[in-house]
This record gives C-alpha cells, sequence and structure tokens, in this order.
C-alpha cells in the first residue's frame, strides 16, 4: 500500500523540481527526500523522475502519477479535517423517545437547523434501553431517554420535565381493568406496573400497542387504562373526553435528559446542547 509521506515527497519535488528546494521546502535533509522517491520508485516498479544533473524532470510515468498523487492527498486532507472539525456539520445521527420525538424535538429541531444548516439529521425512535445502547455502539452520536439503564461511560444533561397522567374512559378505576402500553421498555409502562403494584389495584391483562394514538383510541372505546406524558395528551384532539386519575408525585413525575459518550461528545452535539440551553 502507498504511503501518503511518501506521496507527499513526490509531490513536492515534483512542484519544486529537485531535492535540494524540496527539502527545504520539507524542511529534512536531502537524503532523507532521496531514500523516500526511492522506495517510491522501488514500489511503483520504474523511474518518476528523469535526472539531468541537479535537476528533476518529471517522467511519463511521473507525470501519470502527479495528478493521482495530488487527489489522493487533497482527500486525505479532506477527511482529517472533517474527523477534527470543531464546527457542526455533516451527520447527526440522534435518538428519542416516541414521545419526545413527536412533541418535544419539532421547534427544538428547527432551531438547530437554523443555527447550523450543515447538519444532516437522522433520527430514531425507541425506547430508553435501545437508545443508549446504540449510544454506547456508536450507532448514535446522542439519544433522548428517560430512565435508562445507569452506566457510567455515558454522560447526560437535563432536557424535558415531564408529567405522565392515568387515563381511561371511565371515572372509577376498576380492578381488572386490561393496562394499555407500548412495548416492552417504555418508561411509562413500567411506572405505571410499579404503581398497580404498589396501590394495591390489581390491573387485567397487558395490551402493547404501536403508537399513543393506537393507545388514545383503545381508551375511548373503554378497552384499558394507559400511563401518558401530559405533553402528548396535549396534542390529542379528543383529549376533553379523557378521565385523569390523580397520582403521586413519585410517578407522575418524570425527567428526559439527553445521553452521549463520555468519552466522545460531538461538534453536533455541543450545537444542539447550545440551542436547548439558548
Amino acid at each position: 500500500m502507498l504511503d501518503l509521506t511518501d506521496l507527499h515527497y513526490f509531490v513536492t519535488v515534483a512542484r519544486e523540481g529537485g531535492i535540494t528546494r524540496a527539502a527545504e521546502k520539507l524542511h529534512r535533509v536531502q537524503s532523507n527526500v532521496t531514500t523516500r522517491i526511492k522506495k517510491l520508485e522501488a514500489q511503483l516498479g520504474c523511474d518518476l523522475f528523469l535526472r539531468e544533473g541537479r535537476r528533476l524532470i518529471l517522467s511519463a510515468e511521473g507525470h501519470r502519477l502527479l495528478p493521482e498523487a495530488e487527489g489522493l492527498l487533497a482527500e486525505a486532507g479532506r477527511i482529517e479535517a472533517a474527523m477534527v472539525a470543531s464546527e457542526p456539520g455533516g451527520m447527526f445521527r440522534l435518538g428519542a423517545m416516541e414521545s419526545t420525538a413527536a412533541v418535544r424535538l419539532p421547534p427544538v429541531l428547527e432551531r438547530l437547523g437554523m443555527a447550523h444548516p450543515a447538519i444532516e439529521l437522522e433520527l430514531v425512535t425507541g425506547n430508553p434501553a435501545q437508545l443508549t445502547a446504540r449510544v454506547l455502539e456508536g450507532g448514535l452520536d446522542a439519544a433522548f431517554a428517560a430512565e435508562p439503564p445507569v452506566d457510567a461511560r455515558l454522560d447526560s444533561v437535563a432536557a424535558f420535565d415531564e408529567t405522565v397522567a392515568l387515563v381511561t374512559l371511565q371515572d372509577r378505576l376498576e380492578p381488572g381493568t386490561p393496562l394499555l402500553v407500548l412495548e416492552r421498555g417504555c418508561p411509562h409502562r413500567a411506572r405505571l406496573e410499579a404503581w398497580s403494584a404498589q396501590a394495591g389495584w390489581q390491573p387485567g391483562r397487558v395490551i402493547e400497542l404501536g403508537s399513543y394514538h393506537a393507545m388514545f383510541g383503545c381508551v375511548l372505546a373503554g378497552m384499558g387504562v394507559a400511563l401518558v406524558p401530559e405533553s402528548v395528551i396535549q396534542t390529542f384532539p379528543e383529549a376533553a373526553r379523557l378521565v385523569r386519575h390523580a397520582l403521586p408525585d413519585s410517578v407522575q413525575g418524570l425527567q428526559t435528559r439527553l445521553y452521549w459518550r463520555r468519552d466522545g461528545m460531538s461538534a453536533n452535539t455541543r450545537a444542539l446542547l447550545a440551542v436547548m440551553a439558548g
């Protein structure tokens, strides 16, 4: 495989027209530059220069290599600049719970896009365990999640304070009423199951649904009870028909946080934090 340093030396010699001037440009001794050129010629199996005294002239093979070498060096420079860039831009892989993505994020992401148009956003939804696992694996730059597993490799900041409500169609919470929940791993589901056990209320079977709108529809059909963020309830056109039941503060208060790897905060994540703080 070609060495980028060898190509850099070759391009410099070609541009400067000789070893002496190239060595001065590179701040290297002439013998070092000569060794690099001979090494490259041996690797390619051809002479890259015609030698006329102390002056070097590109051979036919040298002329063929020069634009290719310049292109490789330019691309390597671009890649290096992109990897160490302090300015936000490029792909930003962001995760969020469904409720956060639907209600909380639109105004935040709009401000982020206006402040940093070079960012290309990719939004992924999931439950807290899934999202934080993808952050740790490097599949996401950051993620909004509630009550994720504690992991010392993660860093976080408070993002949104949520209030959740237990909603039904009837005023009375009857024993044996089915629980309407999202997939396993949803923090609202875990709280509802824990609260029902502590309160001594015996729910019926668990019905898993794919979205909050499906959950609201089932509640209005009298199929069960659901624990839903107030911010999501407010977006439901028929929210007035839902009956809210009082819950202790330990159950109804829920904080969503933004998580990222402690050893790898990206420029895009910093930009998001700045937008949230502003």
